[in-house]
């Protein structure tokens, strides 16, 4: 099998957590804030979705934000 995508990862740890992408932008908001790094229900969706891959500051973002590491994400 390949390496899951960063849509994957994502969904996999919403799902193990029953964290709904509300939940997650409400999580990022401390680390948005912090780094000055946007994350809105759009990005996310897209990423869920595989349609776009997040760029760095976003990666940083949601590992923090999960409290998982950039690298298992993307």
């Amino acid at each position: 099998m390949g390496r899951a995508t960063t849509a994957q990862r994502l969904r996999e740890v919403m799902e193990k957590r029953k964290l709904r992408q509300v939940d997650v932008l409400e999580l990022s908001q401390p680390f948005s804030d912090k780094y000055g790094v946007k994350l809105n229900k759009n990005d996310l969706s897209q990423y869920l979705s595989g349609k776009v891959q997040p760029k760095q500051d976003k990666l940083t973002l949601l590992g923090l934000t999960l409290n998982v590491s950039e690298g298992w994400l993307s």
